[in-house]
């Protein structure tokens, strides 16, 4: 236990739409409890300037890219045996990103078929932990798009906002249907990780408690 009380095998994931804060929120709740981090290989990643370039020439690509990094990574934290804050969650790719390239017709019905049912294959095996709690971020709209402008990635910055928008109403559904693990909601506003690190700490107590109910109904 460390001093907030959360176990040390604990897996910790962070989920919200693009340019809400995920990444700066995992290094932050990670330095505080002393955890590793599992972070998304944006940097080297060789088909994300393509996708935004051309949506239905590789989102198939981009998606199968992405789940075999993530499936990477879920194998290195069972092989730590947890201690870790993740950056985005494997289920956000499938239940998300894929299917709504599937609907709006820029990823095939075979290619969803296919990476759907080697998604389903990767959660099967004993090499995927599911995370303890999930912490997804909150913000309005309106903020999402000042925070993607403010990162400055120009890939970004040109993609048309229709995009963003249904990305912002796609993750406010999913998860009010995501049941795969305990959900701690956090408005983006409610902490100041830059200015006041310790407001982090009403929001970790919560996650402790989450976790502790989570563990004594279904304990590992």
């Amino acid at each position: 236990m460390n001093s907030f009380n959360i176990p040390q095998d604990a897996i910790i994931t962070i989920a919200g739409t693009v340019g809400v804060g995920k990444s700066t929120l995992t290094q932050a709740l990670a330095d505080k409890l002393n955890f590793k981090t599992s972070f998304e290989n944006v940097d080297h990643n060789p088909y994300l300037d393509k996708f935004y370039q051309d949506f239905e020439r590789w989102s198939f690509h981009l998606q199968i890219y992405f789940l075999a990094e993530r499936f990477k990574e879920q194998k290195r934290m069972f092989e730590y045996g947890g201690g870790f804050v993740q950056d985005r969650s494997i289920y956000e790719d499938v239940d998300i990103f894929a299917k709504m390239h599937e609907e709006q017709g820029t990823m095939s019905k075979d290619d969803f078929r296919t990476y759907s049912e080697l998604f389903n294959a990767m959660v099967m095996t004993p090499y995927f932990p599911k995370p303890d709690v999930l912490i997804y971020l909150e913000c309005d709209y309106d903020e999402v798009i000042e925070r993607i402008k403010q990162r400055g990635r120009e890939i970004e910055i040109d993609t048309n906002p229709e995009y963003w928008q249904k990305l912002f109403d796609r993750y406010d559904h999913w998860i009010n249907n995501f049941n795969a693990c305990p959900v701690v909601r956090v408005n983006i506003n409610e902490y100041d990780i830059h200015n006041d690190p310790d407001t982090l700490n009403p929001i970790i107590d919560k996650i402790a408690h989450v976790i502790d109910t989570y563990r004594q109904v279904d304990p590992r």
